[in-house]
């Protein structure tokens, strides 16, 4: 099992997650971040603290495709380990259906 950030997570980007894992598997694109499911160790520490609910145990049904895209853009994106401020739109687009086919961007972020 692994953790993987969903299609909330999409021009949220809230860092609440990154400043307690221990690991620092998160990695940063420029309006989503993701999970690297080879470097998480399940521990679970992430998932209470996304404001947005985003982060989901990979277990759960019908999350395969977000599994592949968390791997896919670890290996390109660059390692958050710092909690950094919300992107401004957040709260408006906390709940927002269907994101990922409207917001997404495939950019990388700044990374630490």
């Amino acid at each position: 099992m692994t953790y993987v950030v969903t299609d909330n997570c999409i021009r949220c980007k809230y860092t609440d997650c990154v400043e307690v894992c221990p690991v620092d598997c998160f990695y940063e694109g420029e309006n989503f971040l993701v999970i690297h499911p080879d470097e998480c160790i399940d521990c679970g520490v992430c998932e209470p603290e996304c404001p947005a609910e985003a982060i989901k145990p990979d277990t759960e049904p019908g999350l395969d495709k977000w599994l592949k895209l968390n791997s896919e853009y670890a290996q390109i994106w660059p390692n958050i380990t710092v909690k950094r401020d919300a992107l401004p739109e957040a709260k408006e687009m906390d709940g927002v259906e269907n994101k990922f086919e409207q917001f997404f961007s495939p950019e990388p972020g700044k990374g630490d």
